[in-house]
């Protein structure tokens, strides 16, 4: 019996694999079958992968594919898995040894749709947890807890254990490929069709942060959390839910946009690059929602203010704190 079907795109991760493996292999959650896509590596990755296939039969399965990004090397893991439940795994990140028992434990005890924990972000220097932003639990998600999680549920996918019929609502909903930030979008299209949640108040994803990470490193892929944002206000469309999530929409296009991108770009280091992507940030955000400045979520809370009032001055003095911070 397979209780969680654990996906792994890999792709070049030869440094890290063995350790991530190791920590899932060392669970005390034992109904588990791990799913390993190996995404054209170009290292040694396949070789480790088979290995602990060879090892453990009955554990690791190996599926390779042409090098086509993490989002459609999860798409198939997703469509390979047999476990009641599916959860994800970076290739250089681990789990606590507990992760799956506690995740499935609280899943199974109200049939969640899906349940969240504490994630722990290792620096070089230090470790911070980082909430889920999910503070509540139900067995009958309403309209205004959904637009909740919307708005607050931190946007990865790996620290959430989620029903594998989950996946199969809204006509079908898989990661986009190719993109940087598909967690953000995946979460986006996900959120409206939850009918339940939990969480798990204790970190047990370690989520290794490094400094040649997306998250810490300048791409002209950056641009794509436009995309991702637009891809977003067209699927609430498409879906029909644009005018019931519109304040959350134009409220998180606005964050994006002008807090996360912006504090991204400074990593490039370049001030005239910066600049100009400052002025992409509000060109973007004026052309989607114009009056996004009388968005009711940015009346109160300094974070929104910042966001209420971002200019160019600001700008500067955010390229300047940011620029060199990991963090």
């Amino acid at each position: 019996m397979i209780d969680i079907s654990v996906i792994i795109p890999v792709y070049n991760g030869e440094k890290y694999l063995n350790a991530c493996l190791d920590s899932l292999l060392n669970q005390t959650k034992k109904e588990i079958e791990i799913i390993a896509v190996n995404d054209g590596s170009t290292d040694s990755s396949l070789d480790i992968l088979y290995s602990y296939a060879d090892k453990y039969p009955a554990k690791v399965r190996v599926i390779t594919q042409p090098n086509q990004k993490q989002g459609a090397a999860r798409n198939n893991g997703i469509n390979n898995a047999r476990g009641e439940y599916i959860t994800f795994v970076d290739c250089d990140d681990y789990l606590k040894e507990n992760a799956l028992e506690t995740m499935y434990k609280k899943a199974v005890s109200g049939g969640y749709d899906a349940v969240a924990c504490d994630v722990d972000c290792i620096y070089p220097d230090k470790t911070v947890v980082i909430k889920p932003g999910i503070d509540f639990e139900t067995d009958e998600l309403s309209l205004e807890q959904k637009k909740k999680l919307f708005l607050n549920m931190y946007a990865i996918v790996c620290n959430k254990l989620y029903k594998r019929e989950v996946f199969e609502r809204g006509n079908g909903i898989r990661f986009e490929s190719g993109i940087w930030y598909e967690d953000v979008l995946f979460l986006n299209m996900l959120v409206p069709y939850l009918n339940s949640i939990s969480f798990v108040d204790e970190p047990l994803y370690e989520y290794i942060q490094r400094p040649g990470s997306v998250t810490y490193t300048y791409s002209e892929k950056l641009n794509d959390i436009n995309y991702v944002m637009n891809r977003t206000v067209e699927y609430y469309k498409e879906k029909g839910l644009y005018d019931e999530y519109r304040d959350e929409l134009e409220y998180a296009y606005a964050r994006y946009m002008l807090a996360t991108y912006v504090k991204r770009l400074s990593k490039s280091k370049d001030k005239k690059r910066f600049e100009e992507g400052v002025e992409y940030a509000l060109e973007k955000v004026k052309a989607a929602f114009p009056n996004y400045k009388e968005n009711k979520y940015l009346k109160k809370g300094l974070k929104n203010l910042y966001i209420k009032y971002f200019n160019k001055t600001l700008a500067k003095l955010i390229f300047a704190i940011e620029k060199n911070r990991m963090n």
